[in-house]
C-alpha cells in the first residue's frame, strides 16, 4: 500500500496550491479519502474528507469555502485544491485512506507534504 502526496511548497498569503495523493496497493474506489494536517506543536486535524464515490464531502470550519477536495477513481488519486491561503494553513498535509470491511478497519497514511504560507 502506498499513498504518495505531492504539490506542497512555499506560497505567499492569498495564493493557491493543489495537493495530489496517488494511491496504490488497495481498491482505491472503495475507500473514504481524507486530508489531514499537522502544524508544529499542534495535533493532527482533519481538513477535508470525501466518500468513496465522491458523492459527499466535509470540511473543517477553518477551510470551508477555501479548500475543495475531489477524487478521480480512474486515476486512483485524491486532490486538495487550496485557495486564499494564510500563514495559519502552514502545516504538513497528510493523505489518509479509510475503509471498514467485514468489521475490520483499514487505515493508511501517506508520508506528508509540507505547505508553507509566508511572504
Amino acid at each position: 500500500v502506498q499513498l504518495v502526496e505531492s504539490g506542497g511548497g512555499l506560497v505567499q498569503p492569498g495564493g493557491s496550491l493543489r495537493l495530489s495523493c496517488a494511491a496504490s496497493g488497495f481498491t482505491f474506489s472503495t475507500y473514504r479519502m481524507s486530508w489531514y494536517r499537522q502544524a508544529p506543536g499542534k495535533e493532527r486535524e482533519l481538513v477535508a474528507a470525501i466518500t468513496s464515490a465522491g458523492g459527499s464531502t466535509n470540511y473543517a470550519d477553518s477551510v470551508k469555502g477555501r479548500f475543495t477536495i475531489s477524487r478521480d477513481n480512474a486515476k486512483n488519486t485524491v486532490y486538495l485544491q487550496m485557495s486564499s491561503l494564510s500563514p495559519e494553513d502552514t502545516a504538513v498535509y497528510y493523505c489518509n485512506a479509510y475503509n471498514i470491511v467485514v468489521g475490520w478497519s483499514y487505515d493508511y497514511w501517506g508520508q506528508g507534504t509540507q505547505v508553507t504560507v509566508s511572504s
